[in-house]
């Protein structure tokens, strides 16, 4: 069986997957500058509202930051609508994928990029981190999704 076949006719009769809008979310959170405008505009075109927000610091001290600069993207954007459900589903799954890279980063800096990517009830969240000291970094990506209802 071509389970490949079998993904994209479910995609075409259900819409899109989350397996699609965390590629999103991955693309945005792994991109540059100068391809953020590209890949939002690439993205809004099959029906996925996407947003990218830079991020950096000491990852401790910085976890409150990291969850509202990914709350006040995603709410500008147009990604989330202004409302409790909303904003918690970015913030928790902001703070899941924060922590899936925090056990490489903890006492650490980093830098690096949060995307976020949405399209009907799927949401998703992707942190690209560089984590070190000087020259000495490592990478590191997190990924969370959560359901949204869609108001």
């Amino acid at each position: 069986m071509d389970f490949g076949k079998v993904n994209k006719l479910r995609g075409e009769i259900m819409g899109i997957d989350s397996i699609v809008v965390a590629k999103a979310s991955i693309e945005m959170a792994i991109s540059s500058r100068e391809e953020e405008k590209v890949l939002e505009s690439k993205f809004k075109e099959k029906g996925i509202l996407t947003v990218a927000v830079d991020v950096g610091g000491n990852l401790i001290n910085s976890i409150p930051k990291i969850m509202e600069r990914a709350l006040v993207a995603a709410k500008r954007s147009g990604v989330i609508k202004d409302c409790h459900v909303h904003d918690g589903a970015i913030v928790g799954a902001a703070r899941e994928a924060i922590m899936q890279v925090s056990l490489k980063a903890t006492g650490l800096n980093v830098g690096g990029k949060i995307g976020i990517a949405r399209s009907g009830e799927h949401l998703s969240v992707a942190i690209f981190m560089s984590i070190g000291e000087l020259h000495l970094n490592d990478l590191a990506i997190g990924l969370a999704h959560r359901s949204v209802p869609n108001l």
